[in-house]
């Protein structure tokens, strides 16, 4: 990851104490951590951004009675995958394995574990109950203590046994990290298939992991920035009918079923709901300027909160629903605004070289993300909710669309690279600006929207 030198001086000066702070989660993390190396990540290079891993062992899990299967296996790989793509944790190698019949129904030996450096171990056992259900339990053991940290038992249906995994991984994730996990979640992108000048663009979905890719639009009208509730599995999207008119569809993923929510003149971006899922707040152009709306989706009516000479675009409410991040060129340059959810004081908060877009409050409160233009380049980065501590996360040719995984840790974005055959590509990132990833998708994708954990 490359940075500017000067601008990372100016917004990315961090003392150990603010590192730890923001990487245990605030309060929760920084004496807890240092007391119990087991339960949280502790050590930041802050120049490097880099995470001390905490090495885990995963026993492969077993059947219900005894042994291993296709199943089980499964299980035991997404959960490996998953913990070790979210960069927080070191899998240990099984062919360093001391105790190889450890099992569910007994502690470990704790010794042979600390032999080869494991600091949490993970025995668990998944298998079909006979009613087309999957039963899963699993035990997290702190192997520095010697005591158990946690032991869950869970129940999912057996066509999707894969979410078994995610849901396992969750579990195993928030007694460690603290916070909840984001591995039971989803993303909704646009798919984009055909040549460069004339490509279709679908709605789609995957899993958090890039799996279950499937296609939910199938028309030539074209499709523009999926949004998720950030409580529920519905959906806003915008679509351009062949005579370019632009309308506002909400779709429930539950049940597949769609409502538009109006045909509205001058929207360039879909909507953002509201954190109690009743509105969404949009933009809509007038003449030469455009200017924030907030509407009830059960009455359909709208309410002006910005009215300036200006573009005033992007909104997005914090997590508490008292304010409203968006952005405007009111001050000469594309910057950051936060108002009050009536529209009433609204203040800059972006003060960096460069313009700013695409702000996304994080689902824990204490950041909002961006996409940068500076230099030429386009940046991912994040800032305090008041403008300060802003830093730089990634940087390319072409980044944008930022958004955030339920539990506010980690950041998705899309990167487009240069030249002829260059499109765009899903990508994950921390929030320290560590552990960036590539997300496959079966063909090019922009602009994700990450869902909340399906529950």
């Amino acid at each position: 990851m490359s940075k500017d030198d000067t601008e990372t001086a100016a917004v990315s000066r961090l003392t150990r104490r603010d590192a730890l702070t923001l990487l245990c989660g605030g309060a929760l993390g920084i004496c807890d951590a240092v007391r119990n190396p087991a339960r949280a990540v502790v050590e930041l290079d802050i120049n490097q951004a880099q995470l001390r891993q905490i090495p885990i062992a995963i026993v492969p899990f077993q059947t219900l009675g005894g042994g291993t299967s296709p199943l089980s296996q499964l299980i035991t790989d997404i959960v490996t995958a998953n913990l070790q793509r979210s960069g927080l944790f070191r899998i240990v190698e099984r062919a360093a394995f001391i105790e190889r019949t450890a099992s569910m129904d007994r502690p470990p030996r704790f010794a042979d574990w600390r032999i080869i450096n494991a600091e949490a171990l993970v025995i668990g056992r998944v298998g079909e109950t006979g009613d087309g259900r999957i039963r899963a339990e699993f035990r997290l053991w702190d192997v520095i203590q010697g005591k158990q940290l946690s032991g869950e038992q869970f129940f999912a249906s057996a066509a999707n046994a894969r979410r078994v995994g995610h849901i396992v991984s969750d579990a195993i994730y928030k007694p460690l990290i603290g916070g909840s996990g984001y591995f039971d979640t989803r993303i909704v992108f646009i798919h984009e298939t055909g040549p460069k000048n004339a490509r279709a663009k679908n709605l789609a979905i995957i899993d958090q992991d890039g799996a279950n890719f499937r296609q939910l639009t199938q028309g030539q009208n074209l499709i523009l920035t999926p949004r998720f509730s950030p409580s529920t599995q519905e959906i806003t999207y915008m679509v351009y009918n062949k005579a370019g008119q632009p309308r506002v569809v909400l779709r429930d993923l539950q049940t597949g079923q769609e409502e538009v929510v109006g045909n509205i003149p001058g929207m360039t971006f879909a909507p953002r709901f509201s954190p109690d899922g009743k509105g969404i707040v949009l933009s809509r152009q007038e003449g030469g300027n455009s200017n924030l709306f907030y509407m009830d989706l059960r009455t359909r009516q709208q309410v002006r909160l910005t009215n300036t000479p200006a573009i005033d675009t992007g909104p997005c409410f914090s997590p508490d629903g008292r304010l409203i991040v968006f952005e405007s060129d009111r001050a000469g340059s594309q910057q950051l605004y936060v108002m009050n959810r009536d529209g009433g004081d609204q203040r800059r908060i972006s003060f960096g070289d460069g313009t700013y877009a695409t702000p996304v409050w994080s689902p824990r409160g204490d950041l909002i993300a961006f996409t940068k233009r500076s230099r030429g380049r386009f940046l991912i980065g994040v800032m305090k909710t008041d403008g300060t501590g802003e830093r730089v996360l990634t940087e390319g040719f072409h980044n944008e669309g930022p958004t955030w995984a339920p539990n506010g840790r980690v950041l998705m974005f899309f990167r487009e690279s240069p030249g002829p055959e260059g499109g765009p590509k899903l990508y994950t990132i921390d929030f320290t600006g560590y552990n960036e990833r590539l997300v496959e998708t079966p063909a090019f994708a922009s602009d994700p929207a990450w869902s909340p954990l399906i529950g």
